[in-house]
């Protein structure tokens, strides 16, 4: 067995970052929550078939997309039952 045998070579890895996964981030750090989350599933799925890097930006502006939305739902809950106890 050689030292340069194809099959233990590393997969090729692409210098391209994937754009929608950088716009997804920094959308999401922007407080655009629902729209980061679904640029982040696109993004996904590009960087999965492409090979392009950016597959954890994508992952964080989903994770971080998706915990604003639940936090902000559960503050609007508090927030109205808050209301309507004062009424």
């Amino acid at each position: 067995m050689s030292e340069y045998d194809p099959r233990f070579q590393p997969a090729p890895s692409s210098d391209k970052w994937n754009v929608l996964s950088i716009v997804a981030f920094v959308i999401s750090l922007l407080g655009f929550n629902i729209i980061a989350v679904i640029l982040g599933f696109i993004a996904l799925n590009q960087v999965g078939k492409s090979g392009e890097r950016g597959k954890g930006l994508a992952n964080a502006a989903i994770i971080i997309g998706l915990v604003s939305i639940i936090l902000a739902f559960i503050f609007g809950i508090f927030a109205f039952s808050g209301m309507l106890a004062r009424a």
